[in-house]
This record gives C-alpha cells, sequence and structure tokens, in this order.
C-alpha cells in the first residue's frame, strides 16, 4: 500500500512540474501582403510618411527595403527611459516594396513587438496591439493613397 501511495505521489509531482516546463507559446508573426494599384515610388513615399507620423523613424534603402527603429511612445526625453526598462510595449516595422509592373506594387509589412509586464521583467515576443498592428499600418497607407 505505501509503494502505491508513493507511486500516485511521484504521479502528480511528475505531471506538476511537466506542465510547468515550458514557456508561453510565441505570438504569430503580425504579417500583410498586399498588391496595390499605385506605383512603386508613391507607396514608397506614402509609407515612409504613415510610418513618420505614427512615431517610428524611418531608414529607406535602393531595393525597396523599408525598416524603422522603435516607435517613439511619448515625445519628451524620458522617451528612452520607457524603450529601455519602464515602457511595457515596444514596435519595430519592416517593409518590402516591390514594384509588379509601372502601375501596380506589392507590399509586404511586418511588424515586431516586444512587450513585458513589470518594471523588472525582459522584453520578450508579444502579439501586436491593434493601432500599431500590420492590418492597421496597412489601412492607413491605404488612406494617404485615397485607395479606401
Amino acid at each position: 500500500m505505501r509503494t502505491r501511495v508513493s507511486g500516485i505521489a511521484a504521479f502528480v509531482l511528475v505531471s506538476a512540474l511537466a506542465g510547468c516546463a515550458g514557456g508561453p507559446p510565441a505570438p504569430e508573426p503580425d504579417v500583410m501582403e498586399v498588391i496595390l494599384p499605385v506605383p512603386a515610388e508613391q507607396v514608397k513615399t506614402a509609407l515612409s510618411d504613415v510610418l513618420t507620423q505614427g512615431g517610428y523613424t524611418v531608414d529607406q534603402d535602393d531595393t525597396g527595403n523599408i525598416t524603422t527603429g522603435m516607435r517613439q511612445e511619448i515625445r519628451s526625453p524620458w522617451n528612452g527611459l520607457l524603450r529601455w526598462r519602464f515602457g511595457v510595449g515596444k514596435t519595430r516595422v519592416e517593409a518590402r516594396v516591390v514594384p509588379q509592373d509601372d502601375s501596380t506594387t506589392r507590399l509586404r509589412l511586418q511588424v515586431f513587438h516586444r512587450g513585458k509586464d513589470g518594471i523588472f521583467d525582459s522584453w520578450e515576443d508579444a502579439e501586436t496591439p491593434l493601432p500599431q498592428s500590420a492590418a492597421n499600418e496597412i489601412r492607413l497607407l491605404k488612406n494617404a493613397l485615397r485607395l479606401l
């Protein structure tokens, strides 16, 4: 009887530890791909404007890549502290603009979001909040291009 009780206790202990062994699952990548009936140069210009208005610093290269730094959460000298330690989320964007022909452009936009629960937690990949999501950035871009 004693070995049966200790066997059950061991099973319960192993089951409890196995349930806590893994971390939370990684969120799905926030990616949108669209084809826009607009020339590539107009898309690049409008996307740069939309991202700049959203608080991002935008870098472009000649191959059609558009990247940003981390989004500016507040317009003050304390923004660096938010991105470094005190904030709960930070976001950056990568986009690829590929001309299909003279009047059509393919755009692939990905938003990377990192979040944490408290001051002393470390940054982890997290689900993108709706205002910074790829779908919302595409909507803002289409508004800027007057496609909606």
